[in-house]
């Protein structure tokens, strides 16, 4: 994330390119009696480019970039490498260890976790936080923490974590949506690559 304190425009106190979506975007930071002046004037100055979504729209493009959602797909339990999230433990952390949570997770990196945070099709409804996931045999090997429609795909996606060993992609799953069980498979995140803008 990027950002910077704006001393030279009425009212805005911080403005931050962020990414939380999966697409590249801003958050801007203002007193909240500003807050309907500077929709309205961002509005008005885009001439229809820019428009108002909801949290719905937010969350879809979320799951369609395979991001998590703290209190669903992490929490306190949730190791970065369960939840895929490796890239975030630098060369000298592994090194020196010390750090909150070093022993289980340099042991998980060298010997693999118990389970592991993977992608899904859905060939059934929109999975929701909780659904359980099962193998061909019926066995529970893990459940969904976020899930729904990708306007993109035209197909129902989700993210959760199962059992190590049975996690590849292209395996197949049942999904078990209101007492049924419905088809998926793992698939590889981001279900729909991103484009961020990187500064040289």
């Amino acid at each position: 994330m990027t950002g910077a304190v704006i001393e030279h425009i009425e009212f805005v106190k911080c403005f931050s390119i962020v990414r939380y979506t999966g697409e590249d975007g801003f958050e801007i930071s203002v007193p909240s009696e500003n807050a309907v002046d500077l929709a309205k004037a961002i509005l008005e100055k885009s001439e229809g480019k820019i428009r108002l979504t909801g949290l719905g729209a937010r969350d879809s493009l979320r799951l369609e970039a395979g991001l998590c959602l703290y209190g669903n797909d992490m929490e306190q339990h949730v190791t970065p490498v369960e939840a895929g999230l490796t890239w975030a433990i630098g060369k000298r952390r592994r090194a020196e260890g010390g750090f909150l949570g070093a022993e289980k997770i340099l042991k998980q990196l060298a010997e693999g976790p118990p389970v592991r945070r993977v992608g899904f099709i859905s060939s059934g409804p929109p999975a929701r936080s909780h659904s359980k996931v099962q193998e061909d045999k019926g066995n529970s090997i893990g459940e969904i923490t976020s899930g729904g429609f990708s306007p993109c795909l035209k197909k129902n996606i989700a993210m959760g974590y199962v059992k190590s060993g049975t996690h590849k992609t292209g395996t197949k799953v049942k999904i078990e949506i209101r007492g049924k069980a419905y088809d998926g498979t793992i698939t590889k995140m981001p279900f729909v690559p991103t484009k961020y803008y990187k500064p040289t």
